[in-house]
């Protein structure tokens, strides 16, 4: 993974060193909260419903040990003992003293991490695939390129100041991890008929309060010319732009209005048009970026006796094997989530402890690797399958060995009106509730792929509009309303879920996604038909008629 040099550290010490005098100057009445917002903004804090929340990137989702027990640690000590890890791939802390930021980004800084982008109108946290470096399906992977777009746009003096915030992420595999259709810029790296490895670039997708997907503007770009090509995108966004509706000021907005062929044309003069003295990336800089993510030097195992062996045996292992391990571009090695969804918890929380167990489980059997998801779970990157039995009797003593990655308990969840100053509604009480009638056993896993996302407002944090099954909180004459969306997908078949109807209360939604999973049960092909193939096949009808047949629900 990449690690600082001369310039990166001297350049976040800088940054401590000017908010701490901010700081100071909020604390002692010489800046208002007015005042004080932009500054804090640009350093990653909030002001949330109750506290200050601060936000902590981690570029591409990528950590060690030392890193992860720096975490803990500032949860432990600034905090109240936990963190929650969100759709960003970054960490927040809820509920930190204005007074300890500081110290904080100090912590922060002693092992080369920051706060810095991680909010405001600029290029935020670039996110690449959780399983970056690993997995068998991998073209390239794409950590590089997040790491070199990262140098580039950190305090960019020409994009510091967007229209509104801009999200880029980057994907290496057929199997898009990274939600790249619904971000500002998607990239995947693609091979071309003649060989060669470039990426297909996206432009003009996002959720929140109009939720589009991105459309293509090239079907191949070349390694050299990404810096090149990024900055024209953003150029024309920069120029373009809506500044005079916050609500309209997201590139999407901008593609969808001018026309996704004339927005190619600007782009691609821009392009033409720039020089290429400073911004294209010759391939010695990216072979030298690239040797910052070399992979261990794994041996291939052709037999895993432990691992065989304790699969045969405990079915509790068994059922994490299947669901929480996958498939690593080297034999005898496999890819692990840790979910962080245990029955009936809070989607996305790890406790300090919790953080600790991971860190010493990374520096022990994963090569001192741990990565972060968009879907608000932890992943070892690189483990010997012979050692996950000693692995899984660790997480299990950590609460951390649920095995329901991907299931209907793996939920998605925002911290909504729990936390959030913009929430509606609460999301994290009905991901509990959820969570506890569906569980993790025998049903969960007859059920099989099932991906539920869950926001607490339009702003649509918890991804709902690409969920399988996506539910957005609204507030309706003082109620609390949830509405229901199907069909949703966040991967390589992107796609945004359609309103089933009429939202329902708090006290009706959980029996509302049990009818809609009995609906999906009963017209389902096989086992092997998941839950968006067989919606994709059926339609909404029969869904909708199980939904208000048998209940009115709410008033929307």
């Amino acid at each position: 993974m990449y690690r600082y040099d001369e310039f990166d550290a001297a350049f976040v010490a800088d940054r401590v060193s000017a908010f701490r005098d901010q700081v100071s100057r909020r604390l002692s009445g010489d800046m208002t909260e007015e005042q004080f917002r932009p500054h804090r903004l640009m350093n990653g804090l909030y002001l949330q419903l109750h506290a200050y929340m601060l936000r902590v990137a981690v570029p591409y989702g990528t950590l060690n040990a030392r890193q992860m027990h720096k975490l803990a640690h500032i949860a432990r000590v600034y905090d109240k003992g936990f963190g929650h890890f969100t759709t960003r791939q970054n960490i927040q802390y809820n509920w930190p003293a204005l007074s300890d930021v500081p110290a904080i980004l100090d912590e922060l800084a002693s092992v080369e991490m920051h706060a810095i982008q991680t909010s405001g109108n600029c290029i935020r946290n670039v996110t690449a695939d959780h399983f970056a470096g690993a997995a068998a399906d991998e073209i390239e992977d794409p950590r590089p390129y997040a790491e070199i777009l990262r140098q580039w746009s950190s305090i960019h003096p020409e994009f510091t100041f967007l229209p509104r915030k801009f999200k880029i992420a980057v994907n290496g595999a057929d199997w898009d991890r990274a939600a790249i259709q619904v971000h500002d810029i998607g990239y995947q790296i693609v091979r071309n008929e003649a060989g060669e490895v470039g990426f297909a670039v996206y432009v003009g997708g996002g959720l929140g309060r109009t939720p589009m997907i991105a459309r293509k503007l090239r079907d191949f770009l070349p390694k050299a010319d990404l810096l090149a090509y990024t900055q024209a995108i953003v150029r024309v966004y920069n120029l373009e732009g809506r500044r005079d509706n916050k609500y309209k000021a997201r590139i999407k907005i901008l593609v969808h209005e001018k026309g996704v062929d004339p927005m190619r044309e600007a782009v691609e003069a821009e392009f033409a048009a720039a020089s290429r003295e400073f911004i294209s990336l010759p391939a010695s800089e990216i072979a030298r970026i690239k040797s910052y993510f070399a992979p261990p030097a794994l041996q291939a195992r052709a037999a895993c006796d432990a691992y065989e062996a304790r699969r045969q045996t405990d079915p509790r292992f068994a059922a994490f094997a299947a669901n929480n391990v996958h498939p690593h571009r080297v034999a005898g090695h496999g890819v692990v989530t840790i979910s962080l969804k245990p029955i009936g918890g809070v989607p996305g929380d790890a406790t300090a402890a919790q953080m600790d167990a991971v860190a010493d489980l990374a520096a022990r059997y994963g090569h001192d690797e741990i990565r972060v998801s968009h879907e608000q779970n932890l992943v070892l990157p690189h483990v010997a399958l012979d050692d996950l039995p000693a692995i899984y009797d660790e997480l299990a003593a950590n609460g951390l060995a649920t095995a329901n990655a991907g299931l209907i308990s793996d939920i998605i969840a925002c911290p909504g009106l729990d936390y959030c100053a913009l929430a509606t509604a609460r999301s994290i009480p009905i991901a509990q509730r959820i969570s506890e009638r569906f569980g993790e056993g025998e049903r969960a896993r007859d059920i099989g792929e099932l991906k539920i996302k869950i926001s607490g407002c339009i702003n649509a944090c918890g991804h709902h509009h690409v969920g399988h099954i996506g539910i957005l909180g609204l507030e309706r004459k003082g109620v609390e309303t949830y509405q229901i969306t199907l069909g949703g997908s966040g991967d390589e078949t992107c796609s945004l879920g359609t309103l089933t109807g009429p939202g329902f209360s708090s006290e009706e939604v959980v029996d509302a996604i049990e009818r809609i999973v009995n609906v999906y049960m009963s017209v389902r092909t096989d086992r092997s038909e998941d839950f968006l193939a067989a919606y994709r096949r059926v339609g909404m009808q029969p869904f909708k008629e199980a939904l208000y047949e048998t209940s009115k629900g709410a008033d929307i």
